[in-house]
């Protein structure tokens, strides 16, 4: 039994032959143009998927990236802010020396109290200063209140106590800030330890800030060091008025108790006496306003000028505790900075992987791809001859 075969249907089958070809053929040429061997999922539908999560993770490591650099731009404003703010409080620390001299008369001490209330309205517009864009750099979470204006006393803090973060890599994220109040209102008090402050005062004793000689005997509370009559003694009571040390009082002498040491100088009248409490947190703020008001109470007596002495020496033990604590926070500032090129440098090491592992999939082998097309392109190119001799066959030929 034969099988006949129509021309409509030899044409048609001649046809398919040729498209299909053309088509084998297009793909190629698409591929050898974008360079991509995944041209759709079609293609390789696993390694389709793999690209997918691959480009899905370089985008990812690629705002990464843009997130660092807007937290080192907020970071280098607030270092910047703080190593201004130390370069203030060394002024002022320099401004506190000069008062404690002696060749010091009531209108050079007004004149420096000048000075440092100048000082003290700049460091209010630091602590109000804005970043690159515009948020102010230590309000916490509330980037658009202005965070602190001084009162009918003092001054005041209107900004929270949030840090905000940015995430910088899959599982870090950096701090771009600091709230207000740590930086400018938790500043320790005297030593850290306790405070020293003129109690009843009639003769020309000073007292020192005092120092911690052993941590584990010092037992907070509220002390008062009581010179006696004749004020060759001196008792220390607690805050129950009970006597826990006494001695007899050298110029220049300790005087030791709980742990703790103060040095007293001059001459204290029977009856004066120093407070000693233990230290909170204060404002740098505060630390200044006590500063210029001891200036202003002046020093035109011996008794005022040895007030004048402890509140300097107490003046300046504060300034050196904000300078510390603004140094502190420009290390952890550093640190921040720091992590951030940590992780700079690990995305960079990532998205060379992911390029490499995206290449590996994607990208095409052209030596391998032109060899195919050129093929095709021949087989293609034969089938269409052998159509057009196909096409040429009629029975008349032959007559």
């Amino acid at each position: 039994m034969s099988t006949r075969v129509s021309t409509a249907g030899m044409h048609n089958a001649a046809i398919a032959q040729i498209l299909a070809r053309q088509s084998v053929l297009s793909k190629t040429q698409q591929q050898v143009a974008s360079g991509k061997r995944v041209q759709t999922p079609a293609d390789d539908p696993v390694a389709a998927t793999r690209i997918l999560d691959l480009e899905r993770a370089r985008a990812q490591t690629t705002q990464f990236g843009k997130n660092a650099v807007l937290a080192e731009s907020r970071l280098q404003s607030t270092e910047q802010a703080l190593a201004d703010t130390g370069t203030l409080l060394q002024r002022v620390r320099e401004l506190t020396l000069a008062a404690n001299s002696a060749s010091n008369d009531d209108t050079s001490l007004r004149s420096i109290a000048t000075e440092l209330q100048a000082r003290s309205k700049e460091l209010l517009d630091l602590a109000n200063r804005r970043d690159a864009v515009g948020e102010f750099l230590f309000a916490g979470f509330s980037i658009g209140a202005t965070p602190f204006a001084r009162g009918t006393t003092s001054v005041g803090y209107a900004g929270d106590q949030g840090v905000r973060s940015v995430q910088i890599g899959p599982d870090q994220a950096v701090a771009v800030g600091f709230a207000g109040s740590r930086v400018f209102m938790d500043i320790p008090e005297g030593n850290g330890t306790f405070t020293t402050a003129t109690g009843v005062h009639t003769g020309t004793g000073t007292i020192d800030p005092g120092q911690v000689l052993d941590p584990a005997a010092w037992v907070p509370g509220t002390y008062t060091i009581r010179f006696n009559t004749p004020a060759d003694t001196w008792d220390v009571l607690d805050s129950t008025s009970t006597v826990i040390a006494s001695g007899t009082y050298v110029d220049g002498g300790s005087i030791a108790f709980n742990g703790v040491q103060v040095t007293v100088t001059g001459q204290p009248a029977a009856g004066d006496t120093f407070d000693i409490g233990p230290a909170g947190s204060t404002s740098v703020f505060t630390a200044l306003d006590d500063l210029i008001a001891g200036l202003m109470a002046g020093s035109s007596t011996p008794e005022s000028r040895a007030r004048l002495n402890t509140s300097m020496a107490a003046s300046l033990q504060q300034v050196d505790q904000s300078l510390t604590h603004v140094l502190d926070l420009r290390a952890e500032v550093g640190a921040r900075l720091s992590a951030i090129d940590s992780a700079a440098e690990t995305r960079d090491a990532l998205d060379v992987e992911l390029q490499t592992s995206l290449s590996e999939l994607r990208d095409l082998d052209y030596a391998e791809a032109i060899s195919r097309m050129n093929l095709q392109m021949t087989g293609l190119q034969a089938a269409q001859a052998a159509y057009t001799r196909i096409g040429q066959l009629s029975l008349f030929n032959y007559l």
